[in-house]
């Protein structure tokens, strides 16, 4: 049986500048000369036959000040510029639980949460206190995830979850614990949400993992499963902080310029800006 085709969206909610050195691991390794890095915070939204599934979502207003991250749309104004009701999303993946991938959950009280049980483990465990944890996460944030496993709302997983037809979760850990990637059906080439398995496309071209890892091992593995996928079939990879994708995809009408992209069956203009 055919799957369902669906729309992808990558929402842009915030940005930073910074240097290379801060966002791949030992970068000195590389003997190269340091220079400037944009990263670009996004979240995504699937949009089906039936219903939307949001994945991530972003980081709250406090949590991006107090790490000098330029808030640029709001999640709850960029869904209510797409016509979507936060009240009527029932179902959030999260990819993992640092505090620019799940600092809005509260916009949506009604939807089962889906995430991974070993990064569920991880951010409610004492590990997770320790600084080099700590600093990518909120308490208040793993709270919400707390309060949600106590409503029956956060739904755990291991190894992948088939949320719906053409939309699978696959723990792939590296980055965090139990990191998660996102694929989807579209008309197109089939979609790839790697989120922060793959922060920037350079991560996949030169091997060079991000500079906050739990586990190098898994980070690299999975760097390569990506990347033979990608070499062997049609697969449309979506970076979970790469400013290149804003140039990769066509603008979403429904967005401001700059804000946001759809994925949906455009292929072509990926290979056309690499």
């Amino acid at each position: 049986m055919a799957l369902p085709d669906h729309r992808v969206l990558a929402v842009r909610v915030g940005t930073r500048e910074t240097e290379r050195s801060d966002v791949y691991l030992n970068y000195r390794l590389y003997g190269e000369v340091d220079g400037p890095a944009t990263v670009d915070y996004y979240f995504w939204i699937i949009q089906g036959p039936d219903s939307t599934v949001v994945v991530d979502t972003g980081f709250s207003e406090q949590a991006g000040r107090k790490r000098g991250r330029t808030l640029l749309l709001h999640p709850s104004e960029a869904l209510r510029q797409l016509g979507i009701d936060p009240d009527s999303v029932e179902d959030v993946i999260v990819t993992h639980g640092h505090y620019d991938h799940i600092g809005n959950l509260g916009l949506f009280p009604r939807a089962r949460i889906h995430m991974t049980a070993s990064e569920y483990a991880f951010w409610t465990s004492p590990t997770a206190l320790h600084t080099q944890f700590s600093y990518y996460s909120e308490p208040d944030e793993i709270d919400v995830l707390r309060r949600a496993e106590s409503e029956g709302r956060l739904l755990l997983f291991s190894g992948s979850l088939d949320l719906a037809p053409g939309i699978r979760v696959e723990e792939v850990g590296g980055h965090t614990p139990g990191q998660a990637v996102v694929r989807v059906s579209t008309e197109g080439a089939p979609v790839l949400l790697a989120s922060d398995a793959v922060h920037f496309y350079e991560e996949l071209e030169r091997d060079m993992p991000f500079t906050a890892v739990s586990d190098l091992p898994a980070m690299y593995a999975a760097f390569e499963a990506i990347r033979n996928e990608a070499s062997g079939n049609a697969l449309t990879v979506v970076p979970g902080h790469d400013a290149d994708v804003l140039t990769r995809f066509p603008q979403c009408p429904q967005l401001p310029e700059g804000r946001g992209v759809d994925i949906t069956g455009h292929p072509a203009l990926q290979e056309e800006g690499s």
